[in-house]
């Protein structure tokens, strides 16, 4: 395997596009024979003041790092100079005829930068572990504690896009460094984890964090990801319960044969005390954003106290030939079904929906874009419930 060319038919994470001819250390081959590969992404928190946080997120750390900077296990960062979007990130470049124009990003000067084969025939170096310098001069210095380590893939069809580790998942790993005291000693769900980033961090705070996807090799990778950082989770007390949940199915799976099912008392604990769901990077097509709001709805009818759903959504622009413009329109399903929950009436729960402020600062290294959005999602009670004509009590059961 001395060269991997992707092929044009599959997806490959923003964090990895821009440095496509880096040295990766490829650890082993999945279930399904694609290359699984290990990196580090840089915690920039001070352990010793991480239970003065505050409301707001605490003094964390002084050393935020500037906009637009990646980190991985071999140090590539990106300047964040060449942003072509509007401060609003909404508008695209046109010509004088109307045209889409498309800015392609610089790369990043660097005279460090290893000689490597052109952006237009992408193959990684792959290191095995028998090398003595896996990683490079960008070593992670000092602390354990300053890194987390995830495996995943690179490249991967649309369907094992989990597999691979996405800017959405980082802004909600962030935000949840930032508001530690949001999550001290709660029990957390996340839907779709991928790779587990977000809840690895969750559990540094959080007494229980269910990590929930579906499919046997990315759950066991999940499982992996969750070993590889057993020492941040150690201090906090923290516990990762890796089980499948299927979004288009209503029930839990508890098949005691099949692998990450649920146990009657998870299920008893999992409704009895969530007080948090999570979903970063789930709203990229039509039908999996309507499982996974049917499936958000489901669960909070189901839990016994009021919960807050945070989600994290990248807005991609895209050219289409049926609009022959640039639109969103995943983004745009998404916001719709927002929409949807807050105009809910009826029922015996209200859904409030505001967005989070993404300036906070970065206690995680990576590429913060503008086109990266939080959300939450308040889900109350009602006490008296007000008969609607409109809809009805449960209206995605």
């Amino acid at each position: 395997m001395d060269e991997i060319t992707f092929r044009s038919d599959t997806v490959l994470s923003d964090v990895h596009l821009y440095t496509p001819n880096q040295r990766r250390l490829m650890v082993r081959l999945n279930g399904m024979g694609q290359p699984v590969f290990l990196s580090q992404f840089k915690l920039l928190w001070d352990r010793d003041s991480q239970t003065d946080s505050g409301a707001k997120g605490g003094n964390h750390t002084e050393r935020t790092p500037p906009a637009g900077t990646v980190c991985s296990h071999v140090g590539a960062s990106l300047q964040a100079g060449a942003d072509t979007t509007t401060p609003e990130g909404l508008a695209a470049h046109l010509d004088e005829d109307g045209d889409l124009d498309v800015v392609r990003r610089p790369r990043a000067a660097s005279a460090s930068e290893p000689p490597g084969p052109p952006r237009d025939k992408v193959h990684p170096m792959i290191l095995t572990q028998e090398e003595d310098d896996v990683l490079g001069d960008e070593a992670p210095e000092s602390s354990p504690y300053n890194v987390i380590k995830i495996e995943h893939t690179m490249a991967t069809p649309l369907e094992d896009v989990g597999k691979q580790v996405w800017r959405g998942a980082l802004l909600l790993a962030d935000y949840i460094l930032f508001q530690r005291d949001l999550f001290q000693g709660r029990t957390v769900l996340e839907l779709g984890a991928g790779t587990g980033l977000a809840s690895i961090i969750a559990a540094t705070v959080a007494q229980t964090v269910y990590c929930t996807d579906v499919g046997a090799d990315l759950l066991a990778m999940c499982q992996r990801n969750i070993a590889l950082n057993s020492h941040l989770l150690a201090s906090g007390g923290g516990v990762v319960k890796v089980k499948e949940l299927d979004w288009l199915r209503d029930s839990l799976c508890t098949d005691p044969e099949a692998p990450f099912s649920w146990s009657e008392e998870d299920i008893s604990h999992l409704y009895g005390n969530t007080t948090i769901l999570l979903a970063a990077e789930v709203f990229y097509d039509d039908d999996l954003t309507d499982a996974v709001f049917k499936t958000l709805s489901r669960l909070a009818h189901k839990l016994k106290n009021a919960c807050t759903a945070i989600l994290s959504v990248e807005k991609r622009l895209n050219f289409t030939l049926r609009h022959l413009d640039v639109t969103c329109e995943a983004y745009d399903h998404f916001r719709a079904w927002l929409r949807r929950l807050e105009g809910l009436a009826g029922g015996r729960l209200r859904f409030a929906v505001e967005p989070v402020d993404a300036s906070f600062p970065q206690l995680l290294v990576y590429e913060r874009i503008q086109q990266l959005e939080l959300w939450k999602i308040f889900v109350e009670p009602v006490t008296e419930p007000i008969v609607s004509v409109d809809t009805a009590s449960q209206p995605f059961s």
